[in-house]
């Protein structure tokens, strides 16, 4: 996934949607269907650009917001909301064409759509805020541009629970009786119908897409590395909700965290940082900087080109490009934002045998979990209600006819571990960990059935692609 915009990126000159399409069209030649499907595949269906006032403090203020649905090719469409000054038509209509493409990629069946609104939000109070959001809600329920089976926003960039509570209020408030209203989006609080197991999803997510990888063999012998996440040496660009989780994920599963970075700088120690150490420094101090016994970096950037085995890019748009790639020494990136990675910087990587794993794939973790959080508000019951103390009095059985034949007692923290019946959040981390290995497969076989200069960003469009174009033909919509 490429997100290029001509004011941010001048080694390009078009568009973040052409940036998108260009990769479309490059995966395209590897596919069946014909140019009029394709095209179909490309378009996006539904865009509404709208403006509306919203008093704040004394004054009138026109708000400059958007929705598109890129693909209807399953309902509901999904896509996330985003605060902040760079949106525009342009990026929304990438960014929905992108969760089209993911969607499918991980086999969530839901079109791709996206919104945002153009304002900065740390500008305005609670208050403010409240009243945009429930403004910019009302007008999708007027336009029929929200809803549980049309299209369910989530958090993005710059919204979160919060907004997402207040946009199902106004949704319920103006669509009274409705019974399955709490599914007209994701990403709200659990109190109000979220999911537990959703903040963390997207961190999780791009965990268990890096171990998968480096679980396989033959991929691990080609980079000359052993199998396993253990030892493997990580740097993580960002410490927001997705860098924070995947560099705690890692940590937690025995990868060591050499280097860490932020929009103030940078940390690196060979030996491994503490994250959770690192994390309540920066609380106390408001910074990375100054960790003990780390090599300090002004320019974040810099900290990733220092040695390692993986590097998790996951907060800011093209973070790696032509300028840079050339001294990355990473063996393997992990595209945990959206589109950290210029097109210069992917050929650069390549030639250098350095293997990414495209964001389309690794961050989908977030839009995973959603789905289980749809699917939660459908069925109006939470996730492990029915059979959670069946299953755990299935295992105490079990337990006590092995103890009586075996004639030995196991320990209390085993008992404990054993006869633990599944919670709403094991089940989510197992769905997500489910997906993330299928998709993983789907995406590796593709590769390897390609052309060898072909990349897995490709291989990861040519998989999508191909799922959309089946979900056309099987609508029977191309007379």
């Amino acid at each position: 996934m490429e997100t290029v915009t001509a004011k941010s990126n001048q080694e390009a000159h078009y568009s973040f949607f052409q940036g998108v399409e260009r990769n479309f069209d490059k995966a395209a030649q590897y596919t069946r269907f014909e140019p009029g499907i394709l095209q179909q595949i490309k378009a996006c269906n539904s865009v509404y650009s709208m403006k509306f006032p919203v008093r704040i403090g004394n004054q009138i203020e026109v708000i400059e917001a958007y929705r598109v649905q890129h693909s209807h090719h399953r309902l509901p469409c999904k896509g996330g909301i985003r605060y902040s000054m760079d949106v525009n038509q342009d990026e929304v209509m990438a960014l929905a064409s992108l969760m089209t493409y993911k969607c499918a990629l991980v086999s969530v069946p839901f079109g791709g759509a996206k919104g945002g609104i153009k304002i900065n939000p740390k500008n305005y109070s609670v208050g403010d805020l409240e009243k945009i959001t429930r403004r910019y809600a009302s007008e999708l329920i007027k336009k029929n541009f929200i809803g549980p089976g049309i299209d369910v926003p989530a958090p993005d960039y710059g919204t979160g629970s919060r907004e997402m509570s207040w946009i199902v209020d106004t949704y319920i408030s103006m669509k009274p009786g409705e019974v399955d209203s709490l599914g007209c989006i994701t990403g709200k609080p659990v109190s109000q119908g979220g999911v537990r197991g959703r903040t963390e999803a997207t961190g999780l997510g791009i965990f268990y897409g890096v171990r998968e990888m480096c679980r396989v063999k033959e991929d691990m012998d080609a980079l000359g590395m052993t199998t396993g996440i253990e030892g493997k040496k990580v740097i993580v660009q960002g410490l927001g909700n997705v860098g924070y989780h995947a560099a705690k994920f890692f940590y937690d599963n025995g990868a060591i965290i050499v280097g860490l970075a932020e929009w103030e700088g940078g940390i690196y120690n060979e030996k491994g940082l503490d994250v959770y150490k690192v994390v309540e420094h920066r609380k106390n101090t408001g910074s990375i900087l100054g960790y003990p016994g780390a090599t300090e970096f002004k320019v974040s950037a810099e900290t990733m080109e220092q040695p390692c085995d993986i590097l998790i890019p996951a907060a800011l748009e093209n973070v790696i490009n032509g300028s840079n790639a050339g001294r990355i020494k990473a063996k393997i990136i992990g595209e945990g934002a959206n589109g950290p990675l210029t097109p210069e910087a992917d050929e650069i990587l390549a030639k250098k045998g350095i293997i990414v794993i495209p964001d389309m794939y690794l961050n989908a973790g977030g839009v995973t979990v959603s789905y289980f959080e749809w699917l939660k508000n459908l069925s109006h019951v939470r996730f492990g209600r029915m059979d959670k103390r069946f299953a755990e009095n299935q295992y105490g059985s079990m337990l006590h006819t092995f103890e009586d034949m075996t004639g030995k007692r196991v320990t209390d923290a085993e008992r404990k571990m054993l006869l633990h019946g599944p919670d709403e959040v094991d089940l989510v981390y197992s769905g997500l960990e489910d997906t993330m290995i299928t998709s993983y497969h789907e995406i590796r076989e593709a590769f390897l059935g390609l052309n060898k200069a072909v990349d897995m960003r490709t291989a990861a469009f040519t998989v999508a692609i191909n799922k959309v174009g089946g979900a056309y033909e099987e609508l029977g919509i191309f007379p």
